[in-house]
Protein backbone atom coordinates (compact mmCIF):
# COMPACT_ATOMS: atom_id res chain seq x y z
CA UNK A 1 0.00 0.00 0.00
CA UNK A 2 2.35 2.70 -1.29
CA UNK A 3 1.78 5.99 0.50
CA UNK A 4 -0.45 4.64 3.25
CA UNK A 5 2.44 4.15 5.63
CA UNK A 6 3.54 7.77 5.19
CA UNK A 7 -0.01 9.01 5.76
CA UNK A 8 -0.54 6.83 8.80
CA UNK A 9 2.79 7.84 10.31
CA UNK A 10 2.00 11.54 9.83
CA UNK A 11 -1.23 11.22 11.83
CA UNK A 12 -0.29 8.45 14.26
CA UNK A 13 -0.50 10.79 17.24
CA UNK A 14 -4.13 11.58 16.36
CA UNK A 15 -5.11 7.94 15.89
CA UNK A 16 -6.28 7.01 19.37
CA UNK A 17 -8.86 4.31 18.61
CA UNK A 18 -9.59 1.62 16.04
CA UNK A 19 -12.23 3.82 14.39
CA UNK A 20 -9.58 6.46 13.66
CA UNK A 21 -7.46 3.83 11.92
CA UNK A 22 -10.41 2.77 9.76
CA UNK A 23 -11.18 6.38 8.75
CA UNK A 24 -7.52 6.89 7.85
CA UNK A 25 -7.60 3.83 5.58
CA UNK A 26 -10.87 4.91 3.91
CA UNK A 27 -9.41 8.37 3.33
CA UNK A 28 -6.40 6.86 1.60
CA UNK A 29 -8.62 4.78 -0.69
CA UNK A 30 -10.49 7.94 -1.69
CA UNK A 31 -7.19 9.65 -2.47
CA UNK A 32 -6.19 6.74 -4.69
CA UNK A 33 -9.61 6.86 -6.32
CA UNK A 34 -9.02 10.41 -7.59
CA UNK A 35 -10.48 12.51 -4.77
CA UNK A 36 -8.87 15.20 -2.63
CA UNK A 37 -9.94 16.21 0.85
CA UNK A 38 -10.84 19.91 1.27
CA UNK A 39 -11.73 19.96 4.98
CA UNK A 40 -13.78 18.53 7.81
CA UNK A 41 -17.31 19.31 8.99
CA UNK A 42 -20.42 20.19 7.04
CA UNK A 43 -19.61 23.84 6.38
CA UNK A 44 -17.15 25.21 3.85
CA UNK A 45 -14.25 27.30 5.13
CA UNK A 46 -12.01 29.91 3.59
CA UNK A 47 -9.02 27.64 4.21
CA UNK A 48 -10.47 24.79 2.12
CA UNK A 49 -8.11 23.45 -0.52
CA UNK A 50 -7.62 20.13 -2.18
CA UNK A 51 -5.10 17.97 -0.37
CA UNK A 52 -4.04 14.35 0.02
CA UNK A 53 -3.67 14.90 3.77
CA UNK A 54 -6.31 14.71 6.47
CA UNK A 55 -7.44 18.08 7.92
CA UNK A 56 -6.17 19.07 11.33
CA UNK A 57 -9.36 18.27 13.28
CA UNK A 58 -10.47 15.21 11.32
CA UNK A 59 -10.72 12.95 14.43
CA UNK A 60 -11.93 15.48 16.98
CA UNK A 61 -15.46 14.09 17.03
CA UNK A 62 -15.39 10.33 17.72
CA UNK A 63 -19.18 10.08 17.45
CA UNK A 64 -19.39 11.42 13.88
CA UNK A 65 -16.55 11.67 11.38
CA UNK A 66 -17.31 14.24 8.67
CA UNK A 67 -14.94 14.94 5.77
CA UNK A 68 -15.46 16.81 2.50
CA UNK A 69 -13.91 15.79 -0.83
CA UNK A 70 -13.74 16.92 -4.44
CA UNK A 71 -12.45 15.06 -7.50
CA UNK A 72 -9.05 16.21 -8.70
CA UNK A 73 -10.47 17.39 -12.04
CA UNK A 74 -13.89 18.72 -10.95
CA UNK A 75 -15.58 20.87 -8.30
CA UNK A 76 -18.39 18.49 -7.36
CA UNK A 77 -18.58 18.27 -3.58
CA UNK A 78 -18.72 14.86 -1.89
CA UNK A 79 -19.45 14.39 1.79
CA UNK A 80 -18.05 11.45 3.76
CA UNK A 81 -19.59 10.62 7.11
CA UNK A 82 -18.57 7.81 9.47
CA UNK A 83 -20.92 6.79 12.27
CA UNK A 84 -19.83 4.24 14.94
CA UNK A 85 -22.49 1.58 15.58
CA UNK A 86 -21.49 -0.88 18.32
CA UNK A 87 -18.48 -2.74 16.91
CA UNK A 88 -18.96 -1.46 13.34
CA UNK A 89 -18.50 1.78 11.45
CA UNK A 90 -21.13 2.96 8.97
CA UNK A 91 -19.94 5.19 6.13
CA UNK A 92 -22.05 7.38 3.84
CA UNK A 93 -20.45 8.95 0.77
CA UNK A 94 -22.81 11.51 -0.81
CA UNK A 95 -22.60 13.46 -4.04
CA UNK A 96 -24.10 16.79 -2.95
CA UNK A 97 -24.98 17.81 -6.52
CA UNK A 98 -27.52 15.00 -7.02
CA UNK A 99 -27.90 13.66 -3.45
CA UNK A 100 -26.73 10.21 -4.53
CA UNK A 101 -25.44 8.24 -1.54
CA UNK A 102 -23.31 5.10 -1.31
CA UNK A 103 -23.13 3.14 1.96
CA UNK A 104 -20.56 0.86 3.54
CA UNK A 105 -20.60 -1.00 6.85
CA UNK A 106 -17.27 -2.26 8.21
CA UNK A 107 -16.78 -4.57 11.15
CA UNK A 108 -13.83 -2.94 12.92
CA UNK A 109 -12.27 -6.11 14.31
CA UNK A 110 -12.13 -7.68 10.83
CA UNK A 111 -9.65 -5.10 9.57
CA UNK A 112 -7.93 -3.40 12.52
CA UNK A 113 -5.90 -4.67 15.47
CA UNK A 114 -6.99 -2.26 18.19
CA UNK A 115 -3.96 -3.02 20.35
CA UNK A 116 -1.47 -2.26 17.55
CA UNK A 117 -2.43 1.31 16.70
CA UNK A 118 1.12 2.60 17.15
CA UNK A 119 2.66 -0.02 14.84
CA UNK A 120 1.81 0.46 11.21
CA UNK A 121 3.08 -2.98 10.17
CA UNK A 122 0.58 -4.65 12.49
CA UNK A 123 -2.38 -2.29 12.72
CA UNK A 124 -4.22 -3.45 9.59
CA UNK A 125 -5.20 -7.00 8.67
CA UNK A 126 -6.64 -8.51 5.50
CA UNK A 127 -5.60 -5.36 3.67
CA UNK A 128 -6.53 -6.60 0.17
CA UNK A 129 -10.08 -7.46 1.19
CA UNK A 130 -10.35 -4.19 3.11
CA UNK A 131 -9.30 -2.17 0.07
CA UNK A 132 -11.54 -4.10 -2.34
CA UNK A 133 -14.58 -3.65 -0.10
CA UNK A 134 -14.13 0.12 -0.03
CA UNK A 135 -13.55 0.45 -3.77
CA UNK A 136 -16.51 -1.73 -4.74
CA UNK A 137 -19.11 -0.38 -2.29
CA UNK A 138 -18.18 3.18 -1.35
CA UNK A 139 -16.50 4.76 -4.39
CA UNK A 140 -18.87 5.75 -7.22
CA UNK A 141 -17.95 4.68 -10.77
CA UNK A 142 -15.67 7.20 -12.45
CA UNK A 143 -16.69 8.89 -15.73
CA UNK A 144 -13.36 7.89 -17.20
CA UNK A 145 -14.19 4.24 -16.65
CA UNK A 146 -17.51 4.71 -18.44
CA UNK A 147 -15.73 6.43 -21.30
CA UNK A 148 -13.36 3.52 -21.60
CA UNK A 149 -16.31 1.13 -21.78
CA UNK A 150 -17.89 3.19 -24.56
CA UNK A 151 -14.59 3.33 -26.42
CA UNK A 152 -14.34 -0.43 -26.25
CA UNK A 153 -17.85 -0.67 -27.69
CA UNK A 154 -16.86 1.57 -30.61
CA UNK A 155 -13.55 -0.16 -31.23
CA UNK A 156 -12.64 -0.90 -34.82
CA UNK A 157 -10.24 -3.65 -33.86
CA UNK A 158 -10.20 -6.21 -36.70
CA UNK A 159 -9.96 -8.94 -34.09
CA UNK A 160 -13.68 -8.41 -33.49
CA UNK A 161 -14.43 -9.93 -36.90
CA UNK A 162 -12.62 -13.10 -35.83
CA UNK A 163 -14.93 -13.71 -32.91
CA UNK A 164 -16.63 -17.06 -33.65
CA UNK A 165 -19.77 -15.85 -31.85
CA UNK A 166 -19.96 -12.59 -33.82
CA UNK A 167 -22.47 -12.42 -36.68
CA UNK A 168 -20.46 -11.67 -39.85
CA UNK A 169 -21.31 -8.83 -42.19
CA UNK A 170 -23.46 -9.94 -45.15
CA UNK A 171 -22.21 -7.19 -47.45
CA UNK A 172 -18.89 -5.41 -47.94
CA UNK A 173 -18.56 -2.12 -46.00
CA UNK A 174 -20.27 0.70 -47.89
CA UNK A 175 -22.16 -1.58 -50.28
CA UNK A 176 -25.92 -1.24 -50.55
CA UNK A 177 -27.77 -4.42 -49.52
CA UNK A 178 -29.68 -6.30 -52.20
CA UNK A 179 -33.36 -6.34 -51.40
CA UNK A 180 -35.45 -8.94 -53.26
CA UNK A 181 -38.48 -7.89 -55.26
CA UNK A 182 -41.97 -8.04 -53.75
CA UNK A 183 -42.75 -11.30 -55.60
CA UNK A 184 -39.41 -13.00 -54.87
CA UNK A 185 -39.15 -15.69 -52.17
CA UNK A 186 -39.86 -15.61 -49.34
CA UNK A 187 -42.13 -12.59 -49.95
CA UNK A 188 -43.67 -13.99 -53.14
CA UNK A 189 -46.06 -16.36 -51.40
CA UNK A 190 -49.41 -15.85 -53.11
CA UNK A 191 -47.83 -13.93 -55.97
CA UNK A 192 -49.49 -16.21 -58.52
CA UNK A 193 -52.87 -14.93 -57.30
CA UNK A 194 -51.79 -11.41 -58.23
CA UNK A 195 -50.49 -12.48 -61.65
CA UNK A 196 -52.68 -15.40 -62.79
CA UNK A 197 -51.38 -15.39 -66.37
CA UNK A 198 -47.68 -15.26 -65.47
CA UNK A 199 -47.01 -12.02 -67.33
CA UNK A 200 -44.02 -11.21 -65.02
CA UNK A 201 -42.20 -14.39 -65.94
CA UNK A 202 -43.73 -16.69 -63.33
CA UNK A 203 -45.93 -19.67 -63.91
CA UNK A 204 -49.18 -17.91 -63.12
CA UNK A 205 -52.14 -19.41 -61.36
CA UNK A 206 -54.11 -20.84 -64.35
CA UNK A 207 -52.78 -24.06 -65.83
CA UNK A 208 -52.32 -23.92 -69.59
CA UNK A 209 -51.31 -27.40 -70.82
CA UNK A 210 -50.13 -25.87 -74.09
CA UNK A 211 -47.69 -23.55 -72.29
CA UNK A 212 -46.79 -25.63 -69.25
CA UNK A 213 -43.32 -26.55 -70.46
CA UNK A 214 -44.03 -30.27 -70.54
CA UNK A 215 -43.74 -32.26 -73.81
CA UNK A 216 -46.80 -31.76 -75.96
CA UNK A 217 -48.46 -34.52 -77.95
CA UNK A 218 -49.31 -32.28 -80.87
CA UNK A 219 -52.93 -31.96 -79.80
CA UNK A 220 -54.80 -29.13 -81.57
CA UNK A 221 -58.07 -28.23 -79.84
CA UNK A 222 -59.37 -26.48 -82.98
CA UNK A 223 -59.64 -29.91 -84.68
CA UNK A 224 -62.21 -30.96 -82.09
CA UNK A 225 -62.42 -33.75 -79.54
CA UNK A 226 -64.38 -36.89 -80.44
CA UNK A 227 -67.64 -37.19 -78.53
CA UNK A 228 -66.79 -33.99 -76.63
CA UNK A 229 -66.22 -31.02 -78.96
CA UNK A 230 -66.96 -30.76 -82.66
CA UNK A 231 -64.26 -29.45 -85.02
CA UNK A 232 -64.05 -25.66 -85.06
CA UNK A 233 -65.56 -25.25 -81.59
CA UNK A 234 -62.21 -23.82 -80.41
CA UNK A 235 -60.80 -21.02 -82.67
CA UNK A 236 -57.27 -21.67 -83.95
CA UNK A 237 -54.61 -20.42 -81.50
CA UNK A 238 -57.10 -19.84 -78.71
CA UNK A 239 -56.29 -20.94 -75.17
CA UNK A 240 -58.12 -24.12 -74.24
CA UNK A 241 -58.29 -25.78 -70.88
CA UNK A 242 -59.39 -29.40 -71.37
CA UNK A 243 -62.19 -30.64 -69.14
CA UNK A 244 -61.47 -34.34 -69.55
CA UNK A 245 -58.77 -36.84 -70.55
CA UNK A 246 -57.55 -35.95 -74.04
CA UNK A 247 -57.94 -38.80 -76.58
CA UNK A 248 -59.71 -41.07 -74.12
CA UNK A 249 -63.38 -41.66 -73.48
CA UNK A 250 -64.43 -43.43 -70.31
CA UNK A 251 -67.23 -45.92 -71.01
CA UNK A 252 -70.14 -46.35 -68.68
CA UNK A 253 -71.88 -43.85 -66.46
CA UNK A 254 -69.94 -40.96 -65.05
CA UNK A 255 -69.30 -41.67 -61.35
CA UNK A 256 -69.91 -37.99 -60.69
CA UNK A 257 -73.56 -38.26 -61.77
CA UNK A 258 -76.24 -38.13 -59.09
CA UNK A 259 -77.31 -41.59 -57.78
CA UNK A 260 -80.71 -42.92 -58.79
CA UNK A 261 -83.69 -42.37 -56.48
CA UNK A 262 -83.70 -44.61 -53.43
CA UNK A 263 -79.99 -45.45 -53.81
CA UNK A 264 -78.42 -45.35 -50.38
CA UNK A 265 -75.60 -47.90 -50.47
CA UNK A 266 -72.43 -45.86 -50.50
CA UNK A 267 -70.26 -49.00 -50.97
CA UNK A 268 -71.85 -50.16 -54.23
Amino acid sequence: MAGLEVLYTCFMDEITCANDAVVCFVHWELIKGGYRCIGSGDEARSSDKKSELLPADWSSNKELYTLRYKPTNADTLFMLKGIPIDSALLFNFMNTSNQQVLDLVLNISDYVNADQLQTFDSVYKDVQSFSQKIRSQLLPPQDSAGTRDQDRGRSTDPQQDRDPLRIPHRHPPGAQPHWPGPLAPPFGVGGADLDPFGSRGGGGMILDPLRSGYPRSGFDPSSGIPDILPPGAVPPGARFDPFGPIGRHRPGPDPDHMPPPGYDDMFM
